[in-house]
């Protein structure tokens, strides 16, 4: 089964705090691994969680700076590592083709590396074997971007018995019809996938926020999603300081999840007051889209299975 893990590796708004780090998620997605946000501190939680240093590429959702000071140090020490191989930085503009460029040149001589840095846009994708990330353009108070990987539709369970019916001889044609080809039996009978095999079944779908307000465009693009990680800086008590700063309460981002029709939902960026006493997030969230709620810490961790397997694992990295 082709891996899909996420592990996040800071879960703190603004500031660390002695139990949370600043933005940062891994993901490893098939043959990839990449990071949506890269917060000061990454690397050192890079090795604390076992993440790894074997980066192909990092998302951005915006240019404030808990989203992104790590890159600039990080960076350096893959230079260290003799690293050869390009390392491909997306984001929004005008952050991530004026700005990030001219504070990874604050680091240093020029590294012996390729570094991209690619804009995208509202609803582009990024194209990978495998699956594929959608950015969405969210509600912040600066350009903003969340983003959606997503894979596509499996084929349908292969029928044998069927299979056998229609007297396919057993072996490479299975094969065959099971990744898509139509066949031609020795007796001239041409035998379709679909002759064979069941409804096409969905693929697994991530949906990562970044700082947003609750935002329509961001509940479409997470429809279905086997996990949701949402903004929830803020309790209710707080929301027009999530207004004033373009954040959601732990209760909207429960709305978008509801709405969305995620599977679970994980809160993250969490505001330094609610840091030890993390529970009136969840209960809030909860008191409007039921108990697959969590809120994250460092280090959370979920391998999300194919659907119709077993449930999502969880564990929280060592």
């Amino acid at each position: 089964m082709s891996l899909l893990r996420v592990t996040l590796l800071g879960t703190s708004a603004a500031q660390p705090t002695l139990r949370r780090g600043l933005s940062a998620i891994s993901i490893r997605a098939h043959r990839d691994h990449f990071l949506v946000d890269f917060g000061e501190g990454t690397q050192r939680q890079l090795l604390r969680f076992g993440a790894g240093f074997d980066i192909d590429f990092v998302l951005f959702t915006h240019g404030h700076a808990d989203h992104h000071l790590g890159i600039i140090g990080f960076l350096r020490t893959l230079g260290m590592g003799r690293r050869t191989s390009p390392i491909v930085l997306y984001g929004p503009r005008p952050f991530i083709d004026k700005r990030l460029p001219a504070l990874v040149a604050l680091g240093g001589g020029d590294l012996e590396f390729p570094v991209q840095y690619v804009a995208l846009e509202n609803d582009q994708r990024i194209e990978r074997d495998g699956y594929s990330v959608r950015a969405v353009a969210v509600e912040h108070r600066m350009p903003a971007l969340g983003y959606v990987v997503e894979e596509p539709p499996r084929p349908g369970e292969f029928q044998v018995e069927r299979a056998r019916q229609l007297g396919i001889p057993e072996g490479p044609l299975y094969g065959r019809l099971q990744a898509g080809q139509s066949i031609t039996l020795d007796d001239g009978r041409r035998i379709h996938p679909s002759d064979v095999l069941g409804p096409a079944r969905r693929g697994r779908k991530v949906a990562i926020s970044g700082d947003t307000r609750p935002c329509e465009a961001f509940v479409k693009a997470a429809e279905g999603a086997d996990l949701l990680i949402h903004d929830g800086t803020f309790v209710n008590s707080e929301r027009e300081r999530a207004r004033e700063t373009g954040h959601s309460t732990a209760a909207e981002a429960g709305g978008v999840a509801m709405q969305a029709r995620a599977r679970e939902l994980i809160l993250t960026h969490i505001s330094a007051r609610h840091d030890r006493a993390p529970e009136p997030l969840a209960a809030e969230a909860r008191a409007v889209f039921g108990p697959a709620v969590v809120v994250a810490e460092d280090g959370l961790s979920r391998e999300i299975a194919l659907p119709g397997g077993t449930l999502p694992s969880s564990r929280r990295s060592r």
